[in-house]
């Protein structure tokens, strides 16, 4: 049996944004949040593991004004 670590990679607007190691998907939200103000509604959708890399995209929720 063969154990490798697994990394992530985080999609956001065209932009591929780098792992925070050692934090959970929300809190590494919570962090780019700061740069980009519209990721605190957004939804993560986490994809499928290729090659050893999980790709996490964030979604940016869509609704109506008023």
């Amino acid at each position: 049996m063969v154990v490798a670590a697994l990394s992530r990679c985080f999609k956001y607007n065209g932009l591929t944004l780098p792992d925070i190691p050692g934090l959970t998907i929300e809190q590494v939200k919570e962090v780019y949040a700061a740069q980009y103000p519209e990721l605190l509604t957004a939804e993560a959708q986490v994809g499928e593991v290729v090659r050893g890399v999980q790709e996490v995209a964030f979604k940016r929720a869509v609704g109506t004004k008023g």
